[in-house]
């Protein structure tokens, strides 16, 4: 979320030629408000529900693009979920809120809240992501950390802790400092609110968990930003107890018996945390990753049905994950779904219209940004010639395409470029690519339809991510490949034990 002015060059670098399978339009926003839209759902009667961060939730109605004003008075709403007709959750930094129109007249006139059980220090970086509900009508938030370029300011709730920020003895071995900090009770962590209202921790690690989802499974994701110990920005499948990798919110962790973090050694840390589902390469693809969401339209929307899109704050993207199990675990690929094309920056929230054919993305500045507003990606019906899949084999990797390819480009090993690299784990902000090793591919064999290729590498070394650039491979009706960028995380191999 820094250094603006590498984002926009970065983005001159790497940006994909506009597709003719998705236009952008810009969706008209209420009159005199501001337009830093924090948060957008769909209720069950079609409608858009837009939160913005001055506080408000308004409806529109898509028919007539006509807006009215529902609910009022939150503090940077970041996350709303429609319920039964005329009732939406809200998580604003303070609290989780049903707000609901029990007279019908368009205007909510009940306001409860759910939870509060979660601390705020007064830090300006405590933000808030979800929610998201399971089957069981249980919701799930994630809580950021404080910023280490600010104290805590009043009011201050809950208990107020200096534990795990510094060690006033560093030692040999020991991390000594978290740089960003979790100074009250959750901060860092994934929580759990039951329909009671009652919360529970799930997992901790975090920095700054800025969108929760599910995907098809079932199973519960989180992304992170990059940041000190996040080397770039990930995508965490979340499980009870996990470690994600930011030590400061083991303050709140019982399983860490009530350790110091700073004082951990770098080892234990390293062989505690879970490593991320998903490593988006910083700036060739993400910035700071938002809101992941599953493609649950059925084609609809296009040819990744199943997959998670990820909407991305600091560039005009949206981007897209590919995930596996490998012995028991997530992993998979990434990808550039939209860049450009009139794309905004400042992706904060993504859904899906109730017809499943467009994207609605929430924008916002939130001080350090250059856009804001509200879009809509729209599926033209015509399907891209594009990578849907990178998968891991025993010799290296499979590629499916969305169409047939030809075979004599395909088959051609110079037209995959590879290289795999790491990001280092430790409290530096950020992290380069680090001991970039090129990777030959020895051969490249496509499938007779031409939906297929595998690619057989001389080597696969797990702790890697992998870089794909691919080039000159047309589908069989002419069409260029768009795909400029695959990248798998490779955490196991195929033969791992679980």
């Amino acid at each position: 979320m820094k250094l603006l002015l590498a984002a926009t060059l970065a983005f001159a670098l790497y940006a994909q030629a506009p597709s003719s399978s998705y236009r952008i339009e810009n969706v008209p926003l209420p009159r005199d408000i501001a337009p830093e839209v924090s948060a957008i759902a769909v209720a069950q009667d079609g409608k858009l529900a837009a939160c913005f961060r001055r506080g408000y939730l308004y409806l529109m109605d898509p028919a007539t693009s006509r807006w009215s004003r529902f609910a009022s008075g939150f503090q940077t709403p970041l996350g709303v979920l429609p319920g039964k007709p005329g009732e939406f959750f809200v998580a604003h930094l303070p609290e989780f809120t049903r707000v609901v129109d029990t007279d019908n007249d368009g205007k909510a006139d009940l306001y409860e809240t759910i939870s509060d059980a979660w601390g705020m220090s007064g830090n300006y970086h405590e933000f808030i992501g979800g929610p998201v509900r399971d089957a069981q009508g249980n919701f799930y938030i994630s809580l950021g950390l404080a910023s280490n370029g600010a104290e805590p300011r009043p009011p201050v709730r809950g208990e107020l802790t200096t534990r795990g920020r510094q060690s006033s003895q560093p030692a040999e071995g020991k991390i000594s400092r978290v740089g960003h900090y979790s100074p009250v009770y959750l901060r860092g962590c994934s929580v759990k609110i039951a329909p009671t209202g009652e919360l529970s921790l799930i997992s901790c690690g975090f920095r700054q968990p800025n969108g929760l989802g599910f995907n098809a499974e079932g199973d519960l994701f989180a992304s992170d930003n990059q940041g000190d110990w996040v080397g770039t920005s990930p995508l965490h499948h979340i499980t009870p107890n996990a470690f994600h990798g930011h030590p400061a919110s083991l303050n709140w962790a019982p399983w860490f018996q009530g350790r110091d973090p700073v004082e951990a050694p770098n080892e234990e840390l390293d062989r505690l945390r879970k490593p991320p589902a998903i490593l988006f390469p910083q700036n060739d693809m993400g910035g700071s990753v938002t809101q992941p969401l599953l493609d649950s339209t059925n084609g609809a929307f296009g040819p990744y049905s199943g997959q998670m899109l990820v909407a991305e704050w600091t560039y005009p993207r949206i981007l897209r994950a590919d995930l596996e199990k490998v012995g028991g675990q997530y992993q998979g690929a990434a990808f550039i779904l939209v860049e450009g094309n009139g794309l905004r920056a400042g992706n904060n929230r993504i859904a899906f219209s109730s017809d499943g054919r467009s994207l609605y993305t929430a924008q916002t500045s939130r001080i350090w940004g250059t856009s804001e507003g509200l879009q809509r990606i729209v599926y033209t019906g015509k399907a891209p010639m594009d990578i849907l899949r990178m998968r891991l084999t025993r010799t290296g990797f499979r590629l499916t395409f969305t169409k047939p390819a030809i075979t004599a480009a395909a088959s051609d090993p110079n037209n995959y470029s590879l290289t795999h690299y790491y990001y280092r784990y430790h409290s530096t902000y950020g992290s380069p690519k680090t001991d970039v090793t090129p990777v030959k591919v020895i051969a490249a064999t496509p499938s007779p339809d031409g939906l297929h290729v595998d690619l057989t590498l001389d080597k696969l070394v797990p702790g890697r991510l992998y870089e794909l650039r691919p080039a000159r491979i047309t589908s069989r009706d002419g069409e260029p490949l768009s795909t400029v960028e695959a990248a798998y995380t490779l955490n196991r191999l195929l033969d791992s034990p679980p």
